[in-house]
């Protein structure tokens, strides 16, 4: 992972070979000004160098601040932060297109995902476009096969046409992409036309709702609190009774009924009764099958990684820290391999010190946003001070399960840590203590420079029960 200081002196090299003629102009201003002294053109030339020379650390400061992914004291939101849970997470997504009037709302499994085209010619550079839309060059082209539930319940019994499946090509923003990992969408079905296709659009953002990626709770007309996050009949019933109200408002990832007008809340209210009467269990994190629709492997990103331990950093006693994303906002700015959105981080001090809320603005990989349903941590590598914080996707990844760790046992067997984070985080810190990089998914303890840790890490792994072995 690459320091503060290097990025900015790329940057700075880089600005000053763009702005190059700047200190040309200013020297030649200065010479002419010299020789003729007053307030003609040398005066006029060497203000034009002093400015274009300028630009060169005030650009190399800014692109810093905007590439590495740094977190300061003056990131730390006032007054406490957000009033949300920790377990809530806000996701505000592009809108999606609306379809007919007659279109119905359902549900649909994906049962197969591919990407099929994601190609900008951005490279590695910030793209900023203007209007409130994604380009579809940042846009990846996700081919789906979907069977559509035509058969939920609604208000007035069951429609009985059947289910049915629908094979195409859709755009997907990037911060909804968690959708199609959990399995679950929301669709617009237009009615049926004699001998042509039903025409069938994915809903985005409702689909990120449904799959449990964004959080859900309602407030009743009592003031009871009730958590809906993947209870899919009933979020699928709340969006048909939202849509056909013209949309109800969430405040962070909560609806009040006291807020809404009398009728919609009426109609909420009595689906919250019915629901109350027959509890809905939740819904799985991912529905079965997902190898057929992991798009992580597809999509650009960090590969995950134990992680590097600068030498320096180490010696200073730097830490590793968790932190959780509470809110993520999509913005018309990009890069390559993400898109770059304002986000506000929970995030938990090495020192036992109370959690605290930090807004920032982020480049967050499509890899990992496609495990975004399953998990809202990242991994943040803490200043020796404990004043600053950087976000290490490589080890987020990792530890978010983009990337499957491995850990090969000094006799050449395989120690299970797939699918364990709170193991994996462990192991993270016990190299880290031990000032070892390991640049790779694999911690292999049959290599001599690992030798020393072997012990403890097999200790580490036993100590750590695997909960899916436990009765």
């Amino acid at each position: 992972m690459r320091s503060r200081t290097g990025v900015f002196i790329g940057n700075l090299l880089f600005a000053a070979l763009c702005c190059c003629t700047g200190p040309f102009f200013l020297a030649i201003g200065y010479s002419a000004w010299d020789e003729d002294p007053g307030w003609g053109w040398p005066v006029a030339v060497a203000a034009a160098g002093a400015a274009i020379t300028l630009a060169i650390p005030v650009s190399a400061i800014i692109f810093t601040r905007n590439e590495f992914p740094g977190i300061t004291r003056r990131d730390r939101l006032k007054g406490g932060g957000f009033p949300y849970r920790d377990d809530t997470f806000v996701l505000l997504a592009p809108r999606s297109q609306q379809g007919s009037p007659q279109a119905r709302l359902m549900r649909a499994d994906v049962l197969e995902a591919s990407l099929v085209r994601y190609n900008p010619d951005g490279e590695s550079a910030f793209t900023t476009h203007v209007g409130n839309y994604t380009p579809d060059e940042f846009t990846p082209l996700i081919g789906l096969r979907l069977r559509v539930h035509d058969t939920e319940e609604t208000d007035n019994g069951t429609d009985g046409t059947g289910d049915f499946e629908v094979t195409g090509e859709w755009r997907v923003p990037s911060v909804c992409l968690s959708a199609i990992t959990a399995g679950r969408l929301v669709v617009l079905v237009e009615p049926a036309v004699p001998g042509a296709r039903r025409a069938v659009t994915p809903e985005w953002p409702r689909s990120a709702l449904l799959a449990g990626t964004r959080t859900s709770r309602l407030i009743d007309l009592e003031g009871r609190s009730a958590e809906v996050t993947r209870r899919s009949g009933r979020q699928l019933q709340q969006m048909r009774i939202s849509r056909e109200a013209g949309g109800v408002v969430m405040t962070g990832d909560t609806i009040d009924l006291r807020k809404l007008d009398p009728y919609t809340a009426a109609r909420y209210a009595a689906l919250a009764d019915r629901y109350r009467a027959c509890p809905e269990a939740q819904a799985p994190v991912t529905e079965p099958g997902e190898e057929s629709r992991r798009l992580a492997d597809q999509l650009p990103g960090d590969e995950g990684e134990f992680g590097w331990v600068g030498r320096r950093w180490s010696r200073r006693a730097g830490v590793l820290v968790r932190a959780r994303f509470l809110e993520m906002r999509g913005r018309t700015t990009f890069q390559d391999h993400g898109p770059v959105l304002d986000t506000v981080l929970r995030i938990q001090p090495a020192d036992g010190t109370p959690p605290f809320d930090a807004a920032r603005r982020l480049t967050v990989p499509m890899n990992y946003l496609t495990v975004l349903h399953r998990t809202k941590e990242v991994v943040l590598v803490a200043g020796p001070n404990g004043r600053s914080y950087v976000v290490d996707w490589a080890r987020s990844n990792l530890l978010a399960g983009v990337t499957t760790a491995r850990v090969i046992a000094p006799d050449g067997g395989e120690l299970p840590v797939a699918g364990r984070p709170d193991l994996i985080w462990a192991l993270m810190n016990l190299l880290v203590s031990q000032g070892l990089s390991v640049t790779t998914p694999v911690l292999d303890l049959r290599k001599r420079r690992l030798s020393r840790v072997a012990d403890v890490v097999t200790r580490v792994v036993r100590d750590h029960a695997d909960p899916r072995t436990c009765a």
